[in-house]
């Protein structure tokens, strides 16, 4: 992975400096709260509900234990012993004091982590596949050109006060596993009939008020150009996005009011300018970064061992771990491996300091010291020899990050909703448990097969319901919490948006909401089918009709 240069080092250092003395100020009165807004906002700080929030950058989800161990400290030390890993790959703290901030940044500072452009309207963190570089379907590994498009947007001056936050995500794989549709910007790299790196490029996508996946502004971009083509993008965002209004101030309303065309058109003339600038990505510059993501020191292994299938073949719950989360390698000899923090009963995406301890461990054990945060809440160990997944898969278990669910429907996307967040119009954790406690048969949920459900407490979206097979919104009504579902969306390569089914339902009815969806989807389904392609083939409608039918039903009898 990237390690800091004494540049790198140098800045991050500054920064705490900086902001250091900011806390102070306001602390002793001497900025207003209008003044210091901005400036703890640049560094990643939050007023939540009860309590400060911060969040910390974790660049494209890659991790050193010994960056995990030090996250593991400070939430011990400045919070409550554990931390909330998110869809953007980063580590949130949702209880630090607000004058221990720069203690905390400093500390971080000395494993190369920082909270910078974490929140604001600026380029916030960029994300990609969980699986990186060790891919069987990659194409092109993205993390060195992940990493110059981070260094060009670290305190780009020019990109500092943007009308909304930006976000950017890379792929390299066949598979899109990063949903670079659902991003201000998404970028395919492939080869291109020339076997050179080439580039695909998406504009406009993005959840929240007004969901909308991304357009293909340009098919074939040359890897040179990546920087200066997205200079040129976010350039005519920054000159004609609305700054009036923010609930219509993302790249998505632009692209949509001018039409791609018409956006494309002020793109290209934008570029014209800046194609063969100085932030052209020359040879040099991707041969300074690439060696940082080098092949690990695989050793020469067949792709089977023994010792694995006599584990399979005697022991129920190793095999059904090693079938939901063991993921193949490039690699022979080698797999990646899903950590699940969806254990049924806690919030999804949560780790204490003693699990985080423990994942660092394991990493250092088993995967060359790396790990990597999932957009899907979950932590991977990617470079493990398939010798040793039994005894990973013994000491996962022993700390509570074995849960064998991964893909299926309790691994929940979630955001923390109304327990914490300010924004939030409906609490989203205790949903998410509700759905795991309905859903505790591994049996059951094994039969059920492939399904993403995904839970937002308001209309930012944090929690992707937009894109999950089933979606659920936490919505305000009459100062009550209520919830509406969509189903249908979808990530990947066939991205789609959900569609609501109807009004909206109370907390105590989403548990069984959620089981009539999946009754219709038992009944219905062929025998190849998953959840989402019997909702693409039968539309919304016995889904409805399930779910309200029998409400309306229930209703007209005490009615009677």
């Amino acid at each position: 992975m990237y390690k800091y240069d004494e540049i790198d080092q140098r800045l991050v250092d500054e920064r705490v400096t900086q902001y250091r003395e900011q806390t102070r100020r306001y602390l002793a009165g001497e900025l207003s709260e209008d003044e210091f807004r901005p400036l703890r906002l640049q560094n990643g700080l939050y007023i939540q509900r009860h309590a400060p929030m911060l969040r910390i950058a974790v660049p494209y989800g890659m991790l050193s234990s010994k960056q995990l161990r030090k996250l593991a400290d400070i939430a011990s030390r400045y919070d409550k012993a554990y931390g909330h890993f998110t869809t953007r790959q980063n580590i949130q703290l949702n209880w630090p004091k607000l004058e221990d901030v720069p203690d905390i940044l400093a500390e971080l500072a000395t494993v190369e982590m920082h909270a910078i452009q974490t929140s604001g309207n600026c380029i916030r963190n960029i994300t990609t596949d969980q699986f990186a570089g060790v891919a069987p379907d990659e194409v092109v590994d993205p993390r060195a050109m992940a990493e110059i498009i981070r260094q060009w947007s670290t305190f780009h001056p020019e990109f500092a006060l943007l009308p909304r936050k930006f976000k950017i995500a890379v792929s390299g794989t066949k598979e899109d596993r990063a949903v670079v549709q659902m991003h201000d910007i998404g970028m395919e790299f492939y080869l291109d009939h020339h076997h050179k790196l080439a580039i695909k490029v998406w504009v406009g996508g993005g959840l929240g008020r007004t969901p909308i996946l991304g357009t293909v502004i340009r098919e074939h971009l040359e890897w040179q150009h990546a920087l200066t083509y997205c200079e040129a993008i976010v350039r005519v965002y920054n000159l004609h996005g609305r700054r009036d209004n923010s609930y219509k101030a993302r790249i998505k309303i632009l692209v949509k009011a001018l039409g791609i065309d018409a956006f494309k058109s002020q793109v290209e003339a934008e570029w014209a300018h800046l194609k063969d600038a100085p932030n052209t990505i020359t040879e040099a510059e991707l041969a300074r970064v690439s060696p940082h993501f080098a092949p690990m020191p695989y050793l020469a292994l067949a792709d089977e061992d023994a010792s694995f299938d006599v584990a399979i073949a005697s022991n129920l719950g190793f095999a059904a771990w090693a079938k939901r989360n063991v993921h193949a390698h490039k690699v022979p000899g080698y797999r990646a491996v899903t950590l699940s923090l969806k254990p049924h009963g806690k919030p999804p995406g949560d780790a204490t300091s003693a699990q985080m301890h423990s994942v660092a461990d394991l990493a250092d054990q088993y995967s060359f010291g790396e790990l990597r945060v999932s957009h899907e809440q979950n932590l991977i160990l990617a470079d493990v020899k398939v010798s040793d997944l039994l005894s990973v898969w013994e000491k996962a278990r022993a700390n509570g990050l074995a849960s064998p669910n991964i893909g299926l429907l309790t691994d929940i996307i979630c955001c923390p909703g109304g327990d914490f967040c300010s924004l939030a119009n409906a609490k989203s954790i205790p949903i998410a448990e509700a759905i795991q406690i309905q859903f505790d048969d591994l049996d059951y949920l094994h039969d059920i097969g492939n399904i993403e459900l995904n839970i937002s407490g308001c209309m930012n979206a944090c929690g992707h319901h937009h894109v999950g097979h089933i979606g659920i919104l936490g919505i305000d009504k009459d100062g009550s919490e209520w919830y509406q579902v969509s189903i249908g969306g979808s990530q990947g390569n066939h991205a789609s948006l959900g569609s609501v089914i109807g009004p909206s339902f109370s907390a105590d009815e989403m548990p069984s909401v959620v089981q009539k969806l999946i009754d219709v989807y038992l009944q219905e389904r062929t025998a190849e089918e998953q959840f989402i392609d019997t909702v693409r083939r039968l539309g919304i409608a016995p889904f409805k009709a399930q779910v309200y039918g029998e409400k309306n039903s229930a209703q007209n009898e005490v009615a009677v």
